[in-house]
Parts: C-alpha cells; structure tokens; sequence
C-alpha cells in the first residue's frame, strides 16, 4: 500500500488505490460492494446495499446548505478486466500493481480501472471529509456497467430525493457530456460436431493491436483481432484447416488487441499454410500500419498431435460467419458532425465445451438504428443455424434543451478554468438514460478527468488533471448553495 501517497487530492488517491487492491471486475464485484457497504456503516452514514450489490449512501449537508436539495453524485463500480499477454496477474483475486510515470498513474500489465475508479475514489473522498462545504450528497454507486449496466437497470431509486446528478464516468477534462447513444449485446452461439483428428496443431495469435473503448474510439477504425482472423481462417480454406479453438477479446465493449486459432493442419500442408499466415501478416502490417502499427501475427507448433476438432466443412462455415458480420461504424450523424451514430463490435470470441461464443456490443443514437442493426446480426446467425439472444439494452440519454445543473456547472467552470467547457453528446454509453428513466425529470451531466486508452491494458489517469477536476467539483458543489 501507500504506492500513491504524497498524490494530490491524497484522500482521493488513498481510497483510488484503497480499491485497487479489491479485484473488481464487471460480474465479480461482491467484495467492492462490501466495502463500499462497510465504509458507509464505519461512518455512521445512511446507505443501501440492495441484492444486485449496488449501494447507495447518503450525507447530510454542511452547515450552511441544510436548506439545499441534494444533489446526486453517480459512478460504477466494476471495471474491464484486460492484460497483457504474459502478465501473471490474476485479475479475478490479485491486487492491481499501481505504477506512477510522470503524470500518469498507471497499473503494471493490466487495465488500471481508473474507468471507473476515480469517481468510487472522488464520491469516498467527498463522504468522509469534514471540511468540505456541500449540499446533502446522495451518492450512487452501481455495479456491471461495463457488462450492460445491469447495476443501472436493476436499482431502486425510490429513496433518491434529488433532481440533479453529476455522472462521473467521463474521459475528458473540460467536456461535458449532455447526451449518449443507447445500445444492447448479442450473444451467438456457434455450434458443430467435433472429430478426433491427426496433424500438426497451430496456435496462431494475431497480436499487437492498439484495441480501445468500443464507443469512444471505434471511429478510429482501428484493427478488430476477431475479426481479422475470421479473415485469416477464411484463407486457410483452402488448405482443409480443421478448427479446434478460438479465444479473442477481453469484453465486448472493448475492441479486441488480440485473438488465438487452434487449427489442426496436415504435414503435408503445414509449409503452404504458414506462407499464407505470413502472407496475411504483411498485407496487415501495409493496412494498418498508421492505426496498429505493431500488428503481427505469431504461430507456435505441436507436431503430430491427435485432437478433437471442427471438420474443414464447419471449419468454414464458422470462417465464413465471422466475415459475414458488421463491425464498426454503421453510419454517422446527419445532425452533429463527426457524431458515430450507429456502431457494434465483435469483442468476444470464447470457446468451450465444444461450443464457440461470439458477443457483440450494438450502439446507436436512433432507436430504430439500433433495433434494424440487431435485427441484422440475429439474421446473419440465423442464416448460419446459430441460435442468438440480447442482453444488457439500455436507452439512450436525450440531450436538454434546458438544463439548470448544466447552466450551473458552467458558471463554475469559467470560473475555475476562465473559459467554457465543450458540451458535447457521445456515441458511448453512459447510465444517465437508464437513471433517468426510473427518475423522469433528473438532469445530468458527466464529467471526469483525462484519461487514456481505457478497456485497454495500456489504459492511463491523469494526477494533475484528476486534482483539477476535483477542484472543479467542490466548487460545484460549494456554489450550490446560492
């Protein structure tokens, strides 16, 4: 512990790494639930732990704003679990390893979680201060936002009594959110009968992609390792492949960095096999070699191996529904320029008990977008005799024509930074809408400091602008009282 003493604001990073050391990733979340029961109960705070492990926790106003409605403070409390290949790291019952480069905090070979650790850290901070001026704070911590906000979907908020709520699960210093797409997953299963089968067994990792957040950064056409290797198993046809796994991915909001084939190749054909693999390879590293720049793909053998295997005949037909999928930008915003309005992301490829699991992340600012694309992927799995199910739906966030909390939190930026704030709506998904349908007439807005690369192992949190922006929000929080 203590990695991060003498950060500034110190009772924020001391709770930021206080949880870092409590696994937490999205559907494994009961000990950081627990915690954040256990620090309410520690100080005498009203709160709720319903049976989804959200928790609410309640504070009385300093004195001064007794008078004040409360105002709401929201963030989640999972995170995507990623890490590096061949970091030994467990992320379901490790500690994260915090690291400190310059200004950035970061964890060592693994996701950080600072999405969404810092808002956990900011609304702990603010609930155990003394000195800090401030309305009655209602604070909101869900759980599985990253999984489909089913934390969102399943509280009650029925003891919540204020109207404005500050979502803290943004990336970008000076942005305010105002408004975001609505999405779902799909979930397709494909399945085939396996056959012991002699030959030499490749394991083939396409690798070193940049990867990212599935909303935020899917404009950036950035390489999708399942997909690029439907691309290459598509390929390898020809040679009578047999597939025994696929893994790709680490969840399906996440654009995947990198995907492993086993494939189940005859000697005699080992040789032209590999020079396709490597053919592949090179026309990669010339198409993405602006966007991955470190693309490769890197193969390992185990010769004459008896295995159970798909039969070159589904084999195939697998190859051939992945490349039949959509991914990526759909169509962009006719309203707002450079606004991705409709997107999806093949993030997952899982193989087990004989069974391969694809899972797609669908986003949309159009209802109806988003309700045709879903169609679309339950078709293509449908042609291909696989059985598809949704999960996780939730609406998107519709942007205010008027807005107190925002018109306030204006005036407070200016006069913390002396200028204005971008106000901006998002193609990725944030829990405000689902909030705000189980509370008609809350208004929101989101915030939070600089981050980088988040879902991604080489993901990074600002210190300084982590300081400023808690700066900012007392300040908020301090002229709420007029």
């Amino acid at each position: 512990m203590a990695k991060l003493e003498g950060l500034k604001p110190q009772n924020v990073f001391h709770f930021f790494e206080e949880i870092s050391q409590i696994p937490r990733g999205t559907y494994h979340v009961d000990a950081i639930s627990d915690y954040a029961a256990a620090f309410a109960r520690e100080r005498n705070l009203e709160y709720i732990q319903d049976a989804a492990k959200n928790v609410i926790i309640k504070k009385d106003a300093t004195p001064g704003y007794e008078n004040c409605e409360p105002v709401i403070l929201q963030g989640h409390m999972d995170m995507v679990l990623a890490k590096e290949a061949g970091c030994d790291i467990d992320l379901l019952t490790d500690p994260l390893r915090l690291g400190v480069e310059g200004d950035y905090l970061y964890a060592q070979g693994t996701t950080l979680g600072g999405d969404d650790g810092i808002a956990v850290a900011y609304c702990l901070a603010l609930l155990d201060a003394k000195d800090i001026p401030h309305p009655p704070l209602e604070v909101i911590l869900t759980v599985n936002e990253e999984g489909g906000m089913d934390g969102a979907r399943d509280i009650d908020l029925s003891c919540i009594r204020g109207k404005k709520m500050i979502n803290i699960d943004s990336e970008e210093e000076g942005v305010f959110t105002v408004g975001c797409a609505g999405g779902g997953r799909v979930d397709v299963l494909f399945e085939a009968p396996y056959e012991k089968k002699k030959g030499n067994l490749l394991s083939v990792t396409i690798t070193g992609l940049l990867g990212g957040h599935s909303g935020e950064e899917i404009h950036k056409a950035r390489g999708n390792a399942n997909c690029l290797m439907g691309r290459l198993l598509n390929r390898l046809l020809s040679e009578e492949v047999c597939l025994q796994e696929m893994e790709g991915g680490n969840a399906d909001n996440a654009i995947p960095r990198e995907a492993t084939a086993v494939i189940l190749v005859s000697p005699e054909k080992t040789d032209k096999v590999l020079d396709i693999i490597h053919k592949l390879e090179s026309e990669l590293q010339k198409e993405l070699y602006v966007r991955d720049p470190d693309v490769e793909i890197l193969v390992t053998q185990k010769l004459d191996q008896e295995a159970e295997v798909l039969s070159p005949e589904d084999t195939g037909k697998f190859a051939r529904l992945i490349l039949a999928f959509p991914n990526g930008v759909q169509t962009m915003s006719s309203d707002v320029e450079g606004l991705v309005q409709t997107s999806l992301n093949m993030g997952l490829v899982r193989t087990q008990d004989h069974v391969i699991s694809l899972g797609f992340s669908v986003r949309s600012s159009v209802a109806s977008e988003k309700e045709a694309l879903i169609e679309k992927v339950r078709a293509v799995a449908s042609l291909a005799g696989c059985e598809s199910s949704l999960r996780g739906l939730y609406p998107g966030w519709e942007y205010r024509q008027e807005s107190p909390l925002r018109d306030e939190m204006i005036r407070a930026y200016k006069k913390v930074y002396n200028k204005e704030p971008e106000v901006v709506v998002i193609h990725a998904g944030l829990e405000c809408g689902l909030l705000m349908d189980k509370k008609p007439g809350l208004d929101a807005v989101s915030i939070g400091p600089n981050m980088k690369d988040i879902h991604t192992p080489n993901e990074k949190l600002s210190i300084s602008s982590s300081e400023r922006v808690w700066n900012y929000l007392l300040e908020v929080l301090k002229d709420m009282k007029h």
